[in-house]
């Protein structure tokens, strides 16, 4: 987001990077205090290890529920004190996975696993509050190039490169949504701010399986490579107080993209990471 909007905005880091943690609301306020002039504050802070999260479950003391529910609370409160628009961002992860067909906003959430119940209570304490906020969920995001974090795209990608095969399940179904994508949805909900859920993810929704077919064609690869495996037997597989999987998290984009948001579908996305790469 800073590096493809940076001529359009000037953004201002809240985090343990700039010296501030946002669990210290004295410390967040202060900080804010300092930047009034801001036309909205984006809430992208979260807890996101789903299986250390899940090791967490139930635990208010944990990093998991501070970090996406009391953060967000504080979070919140300085948007009240200094009448900020927020733009938070949530994720998929707040679905069960038993759908039959792509989530839509209306749907009502209920998660299975602990990182998921955070990001829902996070989701309900800022509609509770009535405060203007847009809460925009994501969903799996890839991109070309960052070190910190390598997302499950290029996993895949290096994977391939080192020649090893993949066993991806086929009965999962998953978003992954190309970044640039969300920045473009960012960018529309900071200049337009709106009230409400929206789904900033990719146009398909696919298994694994057929994610990691998509990219070997894609770049050139051995699609011998990926092999099918089941997530149904795997769940049946682990020993009782396992984390759950969710089967299916398909979302539908259709809101967003009324709102002239462009949002590719997998065979675009990696082609324009390909080019980037």
């Amino acid at each position: 987001m800073a590096e493809l909007l940076a001529d359009k905005y000037n953004f201002v880091d809240i985090s343990l990077d700039s010296g501030v943690n946002i669990l210290n609301q004295a410390e967040l306020s202060r900080f804010v205090a300092n930047h009034t002039d801001a036309i909205c504050l984006l809430h992208l802070a979260a807890f996101t290890d789903t299986n250390s999260a899940w090791d967490q479950r139930g635990d208010h003391s944990g990093p998991c529920y501070q970090v996406n529910v009391v953060g967000t609370q504080n979070i919140l409160q300085v948007c009240q004190d200094h009448h900020f628009p927020l733009i938070h961002i949530s994720t998929d992860f707040v679905f069960d996975g038993t759908k039959s067909g792509p989530y839509i906003e209306t749907d009502t959430p209920h998660p299975i696993e602990w990182y998921g119940e955070t990001k829902y209570l996070a989701e309900k304490l800022i509609q509770d509050s009535g405060h203007p906020s847009s809460i925009l969920r994501i969903a799996y995001p890839y991109r070309a190039k960052f070190e910190p974090k390598v997302d499950i795209v290029r996993k895949f990608i290096a994977k391939f490169n080192q020649n090893e095969p993949l066993t991806l399940f086929t009965d999962q179904i998953t978003t992954p949504t190309f970044i640039d994508d969300v920045v473009s949805g960012f960018d529309y909900f900071i200049s337009h701010p709106q009230t409400g859920i929206f789904h900033l993810t990719a146009s398909t929704s696919q298994s694994p399986y057929q994610l990691g077919l998509a990219i070997a064609r894609e770049f050139g690869f051995d699609q011998s490579l990926v092999r099918p495996s089941s997530l149904a037997e795997f769940r049946l597989s682990q020993p009782p107080g396992s984390r759950p999987w969710q089967m299916n998290l398909a979302v539908d984009n259709s809101k967003a993209r009324q709102l002239g948001i462009a949002l590719s579908s997998l065979t675009q996305g990696l082609a324009k990471l390909k080019s980037q790469l």
